[in-house]
């Protein structure tokens, strides 16, 4: 696995700028854009090392210009917003872009070849010109991308200092690869959870294969319009699990309903510094290294 040139792309405003890993090559995935968000200190604070966040659906995250409506989810704004307010070094923020089979890689495999979900499958398979590909996607986040982060970048590289985080089918590979690997990732951020693709099998599944509480903390959240007006019983199922398995909400698991709010990234954008602020914990950690 490896990486093709590197591209400084400057960001507006004064958070810093973009390191794109152009066309970044995998054995399990097609080849494709990876971006790098690093704090502001990172250059300066030169013993420093910092908590990661993998997200999915890279091009939208910074750069108005190469998102899916005009509109980014503005990450470096948001990640500066809660280094000011609680005075906290920041976290690495790595941009994942999608590929032409976005919709296969993204959708968790496993629930579809368990009893309940088989039903789906075939479905899915027509609707999207092939079975998932997500247990792929996920041996090259990591198999290959995390660990060249971890070697290229000063990064705090345990489980509770690394975290995943997408939006609508965003949000189920990033609950997948958390409980795919629990002993990598510690905290998921499931942003407008596409749920109905899956239906009560998809949330059933997830709330079996929860891991144990304690050790890790999970975001949810949907808005009422669009998309989102579909997924509040399915929250409200996964919920439920969530209480089964002792997480205890405020504490390793929110869940966070926003009336209006659309399914896109423009609503992504109102709202992202609540899944940072939760699963970073910035006063938290302010307390732990100030």
């Amino acid at each position: 696995m490896s990486a093709s040139t590197v591209i400084t792309i400057p960001l507006s405003g004064e958070t810093g700028v973009v390191r794109r890993y152009a066309d970044f090559a995998s054995h399990y995935v097609l080849p494709r854009h990876v971006d790098i968000w690093r704090p502001p200190d990172y250059e300066t604070a030169l013993t420093a090392r910092y908590p990661v966040i993998y997200m999915h659906d890279g091009q939208n995250l910074f750069d108005p210009d190469s998102s899916y409506i005009g509109v980014d989810w503005g990450m470096d704004e948001a990640m500066m917003r809660l280094i000011h307010a609680h005075q906290f070094p920041g976290a690495i923020i790595v941009g994942i872009w999608n590929s032409p089979r976005r919709l296969q890689e993204y959708m968790p495999c496993k629930p579809l070849i368990m009893s309940p979900g088989r039903r789906l499958l075939t479905r899915f398979s027509q609707d999207a010109g092939g079975a998932p590909l997500s247990d792929y996607y996920l041996k090259f986040i990591t198999t290959g991308l995390k660990p060249f982060i971890d070697k290229t970048h000063r990064t705090l590289a345990d489980r509770a200092n690394t975290f995943i985080m997408g939006s609508s089918m965003g949000g189920l590979i990033s609950l997948y690869a958390l409980t795919e690997y629990p002993d990598i990732f510690g905290g998921a951020g499931c942003l407008s959870t596409h749920w109905t693709i899956g239906q009560e099998a998809m949330v059933d599944y997830f709330g079996a294969a929860l891991p144990k509480a304690g050790q890790h903390r999970l975001y949810f959240d949907y808005g009422t319009a669009t998309l989102d007006a579909d997924y509040e019983p399915y929250q409200q199922r996964m919920d439920t699990w969530l209480q089964t398995a002792g997480y205890t909400a405020g504490r390793d698991w929110l869940t966070r309903a926003f009336d209006g709010a659309e399914h896109s990234e423009r609503a992504w954008r109102a709202r992202a510094d609540i899944p940072l602020s939760f699963l970073l914990q910035p006063d938290a950690r302010s307390q732990t290294t100030g």
